[in-house]
């Protein structure tokens, strides 16, 4: 996955301005973004704050970690099958 030049704190702050006023274009002109990056962060982070977008990002690294536990487990699985029904 590409890591994003932005935080996601940056990103919320950009969000922010928009909520207080700020036109859409001025923005993304002014962080050198393009409008549907912009319309891709708000429907990804909309409503949140900076810890709430921590807890996500933690809970993204965590999912990942029981999916590839999960998948080594099924391996194994696998494995152990085709193992026995060689010998039996």
């Amino acid at each position: 996955m590409k890591r994003s030049r932005f935080s996601d704190e940056q990103i919320i702050a950009v969000l922010k301005e928009n909520e207080v006023g700020a036109r859409v274009d001025e923005l993304c002109r002014r962080q050198g973004i393009s409008t549907a990056t912009f319309y891709a962060w708000r429907k990804t982070f909309g409503g949140m704050e900076a810890s709430d977008a921590k807890k996500l990002r933690e809970l993204e690294v965590e999912n990942a970690r029981l999916k590839r536990i999960v998948a080594d487990q099924m391996l194994d699985m696998t494995a152990m099958k085709e193992l026995l029904a060689k010998n039996g």
